[in-house]
């Protein structure tokens, strides 16, 4: 159970400050779903920054510099890699077709490792399951609608993911996993959150006004254009049965029963993590 959150400031309405200090209250209610690590993304100067640590989001100190107008933001809770190890965590960087993107995901991924093998993705010291979805974009070299769909239908388990290019387009991977985007269009500015009361509490007395929330449901991919301009999209769901079906499954055939038992029971690891159940870490 981690946290998504974030800022577009389409009109330029905040400074620099006061997106630090209103991202800084949003963030620090996120921990109500994770306190293991944060992370934040944006573009500054023409590049994509990422800054992330391994501390709860109130202690990140992070400082978002004038002239951003899209900032993505994650507060983690460990099923899998160490948060330690500061690139297991949120947001992830990627390259697809030479568009740099960071991405970052609430829920579980199940079949990050059998993908992996069964497409021969680069082998990567980030341990993470939600790595997965970074490698399946690059594979396609491009980060739009199509190369989205494709990451979505393929991965297995829970999520939502946001993603943030190098030209300010932000995009949403709808799962079933929660997400709650409100929009300010006298403001020229949306906010969202993994929940609507992690919002609530964040923006009461932020004398922001009433909000309109985008509809956002499972299945649903949406762009927001630099102009703030909503441009959407859809992928083929199948939520009903995300236990995994490992030993049905043609790509694991050939594989000893060691091997099916092994990443069965990493599954299972991951999801007692994600529902705040405490796991005994094996030695490797």
């Amino acid at each position: 159970m981690c946290c998504l959150f974030g800022m577009i400031d389409y009109r330029g309405h905040f400074t620099g400050r006061q997106k630090t200090r209103l991202l800084s209250i949003l963030a620090a209610e996120c921990e109500a779903r994770g306190t293991d690590a944060a992370g934040v993304a944006y573009c500054v100067g023409g590049g994509l920054r990422v800054y992330k640590r391994p501390v709860p989001a109130h202690a990140l100190g992070f400082r978002i510099p004038d002239g951003v107008s899209v900032v993505l933001g994650h507060t983690r809770m460990t099923t899998q890699g160490s948060q330690e190890k500061n690139y297991n965590n949120h947001p992830f960087l990627g390259n697809a077709g030479g568009r740099r993107f960071a991405l970052a995901h609430n829920g579980v991924l199940y079949n990050d490792q059998l993908l992996r093998r069964s497409l021969r993705l680069p082998s990567t010291k980030i341990e993470t399951d939600s790595y997965i979805a970074v490698q399946l974009l690059e594979r396609q070299k491009a980060l739009d609608f199509a190369s989205l769909k494709y990451m979505a239908e393929q991965v297995e388990g829970s999520f939502t993911f946001t993603l943030l290019d190098e030209a300010n387009r932000w995009y949403l991977v709808k799962g079933d996993n929660p997400l709650c985007l409100y929009h300010y269009p006298r403001l020229g500015v949306y906010l969202y959150a993994s929940t609507e009361e992690i919002l609530r509490k964040a923006l009461r007395n932020q004398g922001l006004g009433r909000p309109k929330r985008i509809q956002a449901d499972c299945g649903d991919i949406l762009e927001i254009s630099p102009d703030g301009t909503i441009h959407r999209s859809a992928f083929e769901t199948d939520f009903g049965n995300w236990i995994p079906s490992l030993y049905t499954s043609t790509a694991w055939r050939n594989c000893s029963q060691n091997a099916l038992e092994r990443e069965y029971r990493r599954h299972l690891e991951a999801l007692a993590g994600w529902y705040g159940f405490p796991v005994r870490r094996r030695s490797a």
